[in-house]
């Protein structure tokens, strides 16, 4: 196997868990010091670096959705880089302070960018 297919197989892992709300085998492709971003809207709005505060930050978002799922369209390789177009739909379990209530559905695209080093995600950076 290549590296493409086992960068392949690891990020649709790691989609595959996020969707099913495993937050332990999301966290089995991460280097220990992982740093994730979330960018909306253009601006970095949440931040986490290392494994523990990414785990941290999935365990409560785990909480704010009954159900969601993220959808590859397409994957791009880079060197050291998968680029992952997403579309993703949700449904929250909780209301939010700007005004959603909990069984409200959302959809948006965006993309996934996960950054190696071999074979561990040593950065994932979402965008919407």
């Amino acid at each position: 196997m290549n590296d493409n297919e086992i960068r392949k197989k690891i990020v649709e892992s790691y989609i595959d868990s996020y969707n099913n709300f495993e937050i332990e085998n999301m966290l089995k492709d991460l280097d220990e010091n992982v740093v994730f971003r979330n960018i909306a809207n253009g601006e970095v709005n949440l931040t986490t670096k290392g494994i523990a505060e990414f785990k941290a930050q999935a365990e409560k978002a785990k909480n704010l959705f009954s159900r969601r799922e993220q959808k590859i369209i397409e994957l791009k390789f880079g060197t050291d880089e998968v680029e992952a177009e997403i579309f993703y739909n949700g449904t929250l379990a909780v209301d939010l302070p700007n005004g959603l209530k909990s069984g409200s559905r959302i959809e948006l695209g965006g993309k996934s960018i996960f950054r190696f080093t071999g074979d561990k995600i040593i950065e994932i950076e979402d965008a919407s």
